[in-house]
């Protein structure tokens, strides 16, 4: 059986490679005879008039006007204020539907949706420059998002995804680049999801619509996980060669039989890694087979198997081998690149379009050629086989190499003549597109290495060189929307690991100060009463507390609000204190009931009620008692400080007597949300606004602060809900289902466990929505906004 499903994959694969062939055959003709450059060449000049300003024009100052020194949103509003975004805009998704569409652009439908699709996204754009979030692309926040899933009413795939993503960027080891990792995925879940929407019409039932996106998302992570699991993993180290033969060995077979064998035996430091790889891509390609028709499954498993071949000849190859023909080094390039475009649209099933497949086959080799001439010194630094390293090692040794970069022209020549049929808007496009990668290459080497780059690979030809260089040195507007985002995203992603771990870095810091500072000593001569109800405190105090409360209270006021820490210490300990206090009053058998607290028998437990009860009061007044020692601080701010902490701690009570009071009836929303409100929201208010009114900062920033703790405190209760509801003992600290054991209302109880997820998305939207109105980019807050509905404890 497996014989002949071998024998089959080889007919798949040599069908495949003599069209390649014969592409490649065709392409070196057109180089050996120069015609394709000729050809070129009078483009080039047609080109050209609309990029190259009249010498008046290039003496006059134009700034530095780039994405790189303005940023992302500035960037974009500075093109729509010069009237240069129009075009900008066409370009970019004029090459969008070219290259990952398949379309053709002489086609008045396809101009049509261009021209819709341009103007919907330069109302997005606009819409977005003013909104406070740093330089951070809308697509890039979760809260943007998310309202867009609401809109499609997709919101549970949406959390599915993103879900996801946190899983795979948490477990991408080093030795991986795990922003490129993540922009590629990303990139395949938004191509996938393009390509179903181009097939949508505006006839569709609304009910239809979000089935077909919801599939879409699902379909495109579990394509898209082959780019960071199968191609990255295997071009990475984290595999020893023994390792990647077997991991290859089970892509093929799963290919070649349409089920996943078992993972075998894995060991080593990676082992806990691949065991999640193979868990997330047995998922994936189980639910890709579950998607396709039976007319369409034989090719998608063809187009796959293809592909990974393709992919495999390559990755094994060696730069230390000079023997490789012309045909070993392209033929698996022309595969790979059209085959990986091709297996989109039998992903998602879509109906056969020998147009698309045509243009897609002979465009893959122009996107590949400039990926690996922007790669290529990465490449030769690894020791990869590309078309240019190869021709770099061997090009003195071996006069029968093609030049890849004049067959990089060549295949420009032969997809505007031969694919496109001579049409101007294309000519227009893949030109930009050809003079914008050649001007991030220079700009990315420097001009001297550039400079020696050409002179290598232009030799061939150096009257057409001259004119293409004098063309990158003077040619403006060749920019496009797609490599800004692939910028931003890598920028927003190391960005934010670099944030992450400053807010986890702080987070122990802090965490470390306070706990130092929490333990309530003893004089000499106390009393053994005294002496017992400070142990009691102590032992409270010690628990493996979060400190979460002090934490945000530090981080508002020394890093926004400028406060000295040694002064506000007093303030974090009175936090820790009631929080300690309420949670003391709360786990009593009167109430709660509980046996646990943070991962420790509570204090009733150990001692009794009547301890917890006075351990519970005499914390409180210390609390108030370190508040009042606050010093160096305007008094009237003092005064409105405590004020406004004691309504807070009455509120507290409130909050639990309305929890106490509802216990067992059913509660609408409204009355879970004010309960949780009053329990978890006015505590993560008092963090925020405590430290606001020591800086004395206006009243409106103070409402802006007190909205997002409303929401952040309700987000972070039904975080609790839903891990009381899946979570595990050992990583909470205490019993899980207890509520429901209880017959106490919960998010999950009222609004069932997928509507509580959904509710906990619709506060952090408003929270984030919150912070991005307010006059500080709070990167702290947002974190830990993120950190609530993300933590598993």
């Amino acid at each position: 059986m497996i014989e002949e499903i071998t024998v089959q994959a080889n007919i798949w694969y040599q069908k495949a490679e003599q069209k390649a062939a014969q592409y490649l055959a065709s392409l070196q003709q057109r180089l050996i005879e120069q015609t394709a450059l000729q050809t070129l060449t009078t483009d080039i000049q047609l080109w050209k008039k609309n990029h190259i300003h009249h010498f008046w024009h290039a003496l006059l100052p134009r700034g530095n006007k780039t994405a790189d020194t303005l940023g992302y949103h500035k960037y974009i509003g500075w093109l729509n204020h010069t009237g240069k975004l129009d075009d900008y805009l066409d370009r970019s998704i004029s090459y969008i539907y070219m290259r990952d569409l398949g379309k053709a652009l002489d086609s008045p439908d396809t101009r049509a949706r261009i021209e819709r699709t341009t103007a919907d996204v330069k109302k997005y754009l606009l819409r977005s420059t003013g909104a406070n979030q740093g330089d951070q692309p809308d697509f890039m926040n979760l809260a943007g998002l998310y309202r867009w899933a609401q809109k499609e009413n997709i919101e549970s795939a949406i959390i599915w995804l993103i879900n996801k993503l946190n899983n795979v960027s948490s477990h991408i080891p080093e030795g991986m680049d795990a922003e490129h990792a993540q922009r590629k995925l990303m990139k395949i879940i938004l191509g996938v999801v393009l390509h179903v929407m181009e097939e949508m019409n505006d006839s569709l039932r609304p009910d239809e619509r979000s089935r077909r996106l919801d599939k879409a998302i699902r379909l495109g992570y579990s394509y898209g996980l082959t780019y960071p699991f199968i191609d990255d993993l295997l071009d990475s180290e984290i595999l020893n060669p023994q390792e990647k033969e077997q991991y290859s060995h089970m892509i093929r077979t799963a290919l070649l039989t349409g089920s996943v064998p078992e993972s075998g035996e894995w060991s080593g430091e990676h082992s806990n890694f691949i065991h999640y790889v193979y868990s997330e891509l047995r998922d994936a390609f189980e639910y890709i087979r579950s998607c396709q028709p039976p007319e369409a499954i034989n090719t998608f498993f063809e187009q796959s198997y293809v592909f990974f071949h393709a992919q495999d000849l390559d990755r094994v190859k060696e730069l230390s081998h000079s023997a490789y023909t012309n045909e070993e080094i392209y033929l698996p390039v022309i595969l790979k690149s059209s085959s990986s475009r091709l297996i989109v649209r039998s992903v998602i099933s879509a109906p056969e379009d020998e147009g698309f497949e045509q243009r897609t086959f002979y465009y893959g080799i122009y996107n590949q050629l400039a990926d690996d001439f922007a790669d290529m010194f990465d490449d030769m630094k690894a020791g990869a086989v590309t078309p240019y390293t190869y021709y770099l090692k061997y090009r003195e040794q071996r006069p029968d190499l093609i030049n890849p970069y004049e067959l990089y022209w060549t295949v420009i020549s032969y997809l505007i003549h031969h694919v496109y049929r001579s049409d101007a808007k294309t000519r227009e496009v893949i030109l930009d597109r050809a003079i914008n990668g050649l001007k991030r290459c220079k700009k990315r080497l420097g001009e001297e290495k550039y400079n020696e780059v050409m002179d290598i690979f232009a030799s061939g030809n150096p009257e057409f060189n001259r004119l293409i260089q004098r063309i990158v040195q003077k040619a403006d507007d060749v920019d496009f929307l797609d490599k800004l985002l692939r910028d931003q995203v890598v920028t927003v992603l190391r960005n934010s690991r670099k944030e992450k771990e400053s807010f986890i870095d702080t987070i122990h810091s802090v965490r470390q100060q306070i706990n130092q500072q929490l333990q309530i000593s003893k004089s000499d001569g106390i009393s053994p009463v005294t002496e017992s109800l400070i142990d009691a405190a102590n032992y409270s105090l010690q628990g493996d507390g979060k400190r979460l409360r002090p934490i945000l209270t530090w981080v508002m006021g020394v890093h926004e609000y400028k406060l000295q820490a040694s002064a506000i210490m007093p303030l974090l300990k009175s936090l820790e204190y009631m929080h300690t206090a309420s949670l003391i009053f709360d786990d009593l058998p009167s109430q709660d009931n509980a046996s646990t607290r943070r991962g420790r028998p509570t204090l009733h437990q150990v001692h009794d009620s009547a301890t917890a009860e006075l351990t519970g009061l005499y914390l409180i007044q210390k609390a108030v008692e370190e508040q009042s020692s606050l010093s160096g601080f305007n008094a009237e701010a003092v005064l409105a400080l405590m004020r406004y902490s004691s309504q807070k701690a009455g509120e507290i009570c409130l909050g639990q007597a309305m929890d106490l009071e509802s216990r067992g009836k059913a509660l609408t929303l409204e009355q879970l949300n004010t309960i949780c409100f009053y329990k978890t929201g006015i505590a993560f208010e008092a963090c925020l606004v405590m430290p606001a009114i020591l800086a004395q900062v206006k009243e409106t920033e103070i409402a802006s602060l007190k909205k997002y703790a409303y929401h952040a405190g309700i987000a972070f209760q039904i975080k609790d809900d839903l891990l009381d509801w899946e979570g595990e003992i050992s990583l909470l600290g205490k019993p899980v289902r207890q509520d429901v054991e209880n017959n106490n209302s919960t998010f999950v109880t009222l609004l069932g466990h997928e509507g509580a997820r959904r509710a906990m998305w619709e506060h952090y939207c408003q929270a984030m929505e919150t912070l991005n109105e307010m006059p500080r980019n709070n990167v702290f807050l947002k974190h830990l906004l993120n950190y609530m509905i993300s933590r598993d404890k």
